[in-house]
């Protein structure tokens, strides 16, 4: 780096610390700005990169590191994207609207989200506040519930901890199509285009008062209508749900308590959470990363679960949007596979609708094709879509929807969106009804195979501190994508960019290959990775379920192999 961009970036430095309205970040950025100024090259970098443009806006909303200047999460950041939204919002409804605004419990989480509601009330809309910390379900559930206009989660979901986010939602007013869901474009590039046309953060008012503090009577509200999803008759909860012993966590998130009531009120009373980890905590400690697909995350659970005695195991992550399940296969406890947990659920859906043929199963395009099995099976109709509830909530008339990555719409009419609360309930229901029938999930699982065969899934991700190896990565595959997978040969090679089985556009490369296995590569839309969905089939001959595993366990191996290969690792 050149002085002539240090000086660039200082200048810059300057002129946003005029603006913070945080003494927090400004402190830290005069103490990079010294570190500069002292030659230190590290923080010369640092400079460059926290001043390297304001931190982009789009269908995820906001997701950042925590910090100071324009390219990190800071309140000087939110209160532009708050001033966007809120001029988006009188923009299209031509009137005042009413926001609804949440937050989890990481760092900054609840200085942003009062911040937002300030500068909502300032703008002429009504701002509503989430009584604390809460899930996400909660505030997609008073989107809807409420018939606001728009919502905004404050959350970095799984992310780590000194990230965070801002997730905006639009109501039937904006986007009838879909209310209460996530945005997708134009709205994304028409919110973007707002922020970035606020000059300063000092000219955005800010009200000191005026928004109103919901009651936490919404989030019984959310937990009963949770609860009624498996409801019986008055005084009649079934033994078999109170026989159920449950091993809960949330990763140091905000779930625990809105889980926990959900399930007592669907009369599962036997939960154990893990109390490491069971009050919310933004730093994480026990876990490297608050995923629950990541190695070691939900560990502390399963020993738990081990010498309880615990008939399943359900994880959700920070902002319980996502929903994990572990149960005994084989003799060990072992987390099922979001597509297993996925078509288990479709399959339950399905079969409660057979032949319904207006009603919709959906899932994203890079999770498994069982579900369109399962879809044409019982007579509905099915969807596939691109990556992300964004576009699953939209499938028309939808009753269920998943993506591979832990996240379930089990409830559509209450929450259109990823709901890892419901999701708990309907798991431990389905678990609860196996048992009382001397059965198990694994059970389950061979009962799926053997009605349309084995389908095993897998993800191969490349993680990159350097994010211009991305886009590169890309356009090398793009440009040079393998004759050959596993030894079969590629029979289709599409260009995501160009459209793919009449879905919109998307950055990725889509491979199939002669033996039915496929592959899709693409960049994460959260993370700092190019991700590879990988998927085999094999039809069970003879109900012999347990070989075929082992041949499609075997091919997907090779398969992995070769995709590894692919992404340098």
């Amino acid at each position: 780096m050149d002085i002539a961009e240090i000086d660039d970036a200082a200048v810059a430095a300057a002129s946003w610390l005029a603006d913070d309205p945080d003494p927090a970040t400004q402190a830290e950025l005069r103490g990079v700005l010294e570190a500069v100024v002292s030659g230190d090259a590290d923080a010369a970098a640092d400079l460059a990169d926290r001043m390297s443009g304001l931190l982009q806006f789009g269908t995820a909303g906001l997701r950042g590191r925590l910090g100071a200047g324009p390219n990190r999460m800071n309140r000087a950041v939110v209160i532009r994207a708050a001033s966007g939204l809120c001029s988006y919002m009188s923009a299209q409804l031509g009137r005042p609207g009413m926001i609804v605004v949440g937050y989890d419990a990481r760092h900054g989480s609840s200085e942003f989200a009062h911040d937002t509601v300030a500068v909502a009330v300032a703008a002429g809309h009504r701002a509503l506040l989430l009584p604390s910390a809460l899930p996400t379900p909660v505030l997609a559930y008073a989107v809807r519930a409420l018939r606001a206009d728009a919502g905004v989660m404050v959350t970095a979901s799984h992310n780590p901890a000194w990230d965070n986010g801002y997730k905006v939602y639009l109501g039937a007013a904006i986007t009838p199509e879909a209310a209460g869901a996530q945005i997708v474009p134009p709205h994304d590039a028409g919110i973007a285009k707002l922020i970035e046309a606020v000059d300063a953060v000092a000219g955005v008012e800010r009200a000191t008062s005026g928004w109103e503090v919901l009651s936490p009577s919404i989030v019984a509200e959310y937990a009963a209508k949770v609860a009624s999803l498996v409801s019986a008759p008055v005084g009649e909860i079934p033994q078999r749900r109170a026989a159920l012993k449950v091993i809960l966590t949330p990763i140091h998130g905000v779930g625990d308590a809105t889980v926990r009531d959900a399930l007592a009120r669907s009369g599962f009373t036997d939960l154990t959470s893990v109390p490491e980890q069971a009050a919310p905590d933004p730093d994480f400690p026990t876990v490297a990363f608050p995923n629950p697909e990541e190695p070691g995350a939900i560990d502390l659970a399963l020993k738990l679960a081990t010498t309880m005695g615990a008939d399943v195991v359900i994880a959700n992550d920070p902002d319980t949007d996502r929903c994990a399940v572990a149960t005994v296969i084989d003799g060990d406890w072992r987390m099922l596979h979001g597509d297993v947990v996925g078509s288990l659920l479709g399959e339950r859906v399905a079969a409660a609708h057979a032949g319904q043929r207006h009603a919709t199963l959906a899932n994203s395009i890079v999770s498994s094709r069982q579900l369109a099995a399962i879809a044409k099976r019982h007579g509905l109709a099915y969807a596939n879509t691109l990556t992300g509830f964004k576009w699953i909530s939209r499938a028309p008339q939808l009753i269920y929807g998943y993506e591979e990555a832990l996240g379930y719409c089990v409830a559509p009419q209450l929450v259109l969106d990823k709901d890892g609360v419901s999701t708990a309930v309907m798991i431990a229901e389905m678990v609860s009804e196996l048992k009382a029938a001397g059965r198990t999930l694994a059970d389950a699982i061979d009962d799926l195979a053997r009605d349309y065969g084995v389908y095993l899934t897998s993800q191969v991700s490349a993680r990159f501190d350097d994010l211009t190896q991305i886009p590169e990565l890309m356009k090398r595959l793009l440009a040079s994508p393998p004759a050959t997978l596993a030894g079969s040969s590629i029979t289709a090679t599409d260009d995501m960019n160009d459209g793919f089985a009449g879905l919109p556009p998307t950055n990725g490369l889509h491979l199939a290959a002669e033996s039915g296995a496929r592959v899709i590569i693409r960049p994460s839309g959260t993370e700092p990775k190019v991700k590879a969905y990988l998927e085999v089939i094999e039809p069970v001959a003879g109900g012999d379920v347990r070989t075929t595993r082992a041949r499609a366990q075997a091919a997907m191996l090779a398969l992995r192999a070769d995709v590894e290969v692919l992404l340098g690792l």
